[in-house]
């Protein structure tokens, strides 16, 4: 019990930034992406044929999900999956420089929407909201 618990937590979302870091290499062949595309697309799918049986209607798709993943990361070159997991290892993968990219753009847009909070906050005088209109 204990060591599927550790899979789900642990191999799971490391298997999930290997997958991502393979899926955006070139060198890597589109039979084994279009197979992992097509698995997720079946689990994201609205046709879902055991969802009315509880637990087990849900426990199926995080199955095919981890099979999907694992068996595309086996599909893959090994000195190739090799090097992607040296780079994840060391911080310095696809992965970690888009997830650096996508939090260094939320926080520019957070602090634009902040900066035009405070404009407005502090010039409240010069404005009127429509609420205010007449």
């Amino acid at each position: 019990m204990f060591s599927r618990a550790k899979t789900v937590l642990f191999d799971v979302p490391r298997h999930g930034k290997l997958a991502y870091c393979l899926m955006r290499d070139e060198r890597i062949p589109a039979a084994p992406k279009a197979l992992l595309v097509g698995a997720l697309g079946v689990i994201v799918s609205p046709l879902d044929l055991p969802a009315w049986i509880p637990v087990v209607g849900e426990l199926d798709m995080l199955a095919l999900g981890i099979l999907a993943v694992e068996t595309f990361i086996d599909a893959c070159p090994e000195d190739i999956r090799r090097e992607h997991e040296a780079l994840l290892k060391a911080k310095e993968s696809v992965w970690d420089r888009d997830l650096r990219d996508t939090v260094a753009a939320a926080r520019h847009g957070v602090g634009q929407l902040v900066d035009r909070i405070r404009s407005r906050v502090r010039h409240r005088d010069e404005y009127q909201s429509m609420s205010e209109v007449g």
